[in-house]
């Protein structure tokens, strides 16, 4: 007799669910990597745009696997019966409007994080005659060390810059590499704002019974195209040997197959259930 845990629907549970505990494991090493990058990044007279462009990937990941939840509430264990109650309805709407809006302002931040690195200064001094006197290197994107004299001496000859009206230095390959990486989360993120989009619509849509035919197919094209765009994005972190953020983008695309497939599940229930003759007694 086979185990119920090793049934084919609980082992899919299981795994759609380690996915979404993964998440959350990410969102605390994005709070690691944001917490070093705020030592070099914030002062005391940073505002809180500044704070939501160091700490973007933090509350982008948040807000995320709140929303991701939400999703999976709605599309997976309600039903509709219940989403169609006017409480439970607009509380699903207000949480998804809100998170939404921290999912803008950390796409705003992004945006702001991508200008930080475009706004810089070339500067002509000897980089060790700024050692040891509070200025910080960019080394790799949003990773940064202190500027000593022990590792001064390796920017002789390099072509340097000044970040942002900061006492931050980085060499031309580095920020040119950063440029890029702020680049792609710009433009990540926005893709993931469109999942967002088209999710919601194909929720409301059917809940009125209307997502069918060109509404439909509209749906497919645009969410192919916007998925394509994301996995282009996790492939180029990848190439660029940024596990954590080719890891992260990897467990997202999953975790939406998940709520993907829930809605494709839910539209095919309501047809079969539409199809079923009324009986009359």
């Amino acid at each position: 007799m086979e185990h119920k845990l090793l049934h084919p629907s609980h082992i899919f549970a299981l795994f759609k669910y380690a996915v979404y505990l993964a998440l959350v494991w990410n969102a605390w090493l994005f709070f690691q990597e944001d917490w070093q990058a705020a030592v070099f990044r914030l002062d005391e007279l940073s505002g809180w745009q500044r704070i939501v462009e160091v700490y973007a990937q933090t509350i982008d990941t948040g807000a995320w696997v709140c929303l991701l939840l939400l999703f999976e509430l709605e599309t997976s264990y309600l039903p509709d019966s219940s989403l169609r109650r006017p409480g439970v309805k607009w509380s699903l709407h207000g949480l998804r409007a809100l998170f939404g809006l921290v999912i803008v302002d950390t796409f705003i931040g992004y945006t702001g994080k991508f200008i930080s690195y475009l706004e810089v200064q070339r500067i002509a001094a000897d980089a060790c005659t700024l050692a040891d006197s509070g200025w910080s290197l960019l080394t790799n994107f949003d990773e940064f060390v202190a500027l000593g004299t022990e590792n001064c001496s390796a920017l002789a000859g390099e072509t340097l810059f000044r970040l942002d009206n900061s006492q931050i230095l980085t060499t031309y390959t580095t920020l040119n590499d950063a440029q890029q990486m702020a680049l792609v989360d710009v433009v990540n993120a926005g893709a993931w704002i469109m999942v967002i989009v088209l999710l919601e619509a194909d929720v409301r849509l059917q809940l009125r019974g209307a997502l069918t035919g060109m509404l439909l197919r509209l749906s497919s094209v645009l969410k192919f195209i916007t998925y394509a765009v994301l996995l282009g994005a996790a492939v180029y972190w990848g190439f660029a040997g940024n596990f954590i953020d080719f890891w992260d983008a990897f467990l997202w695309l999953v975790a939406f197959v998940f709520i993907e497939l829930n809605v494709f599940q839910w539209h095919e229930e309501s047809d079969r259930l539409a199809a079923e003759p009324v009986r009359t007694f």
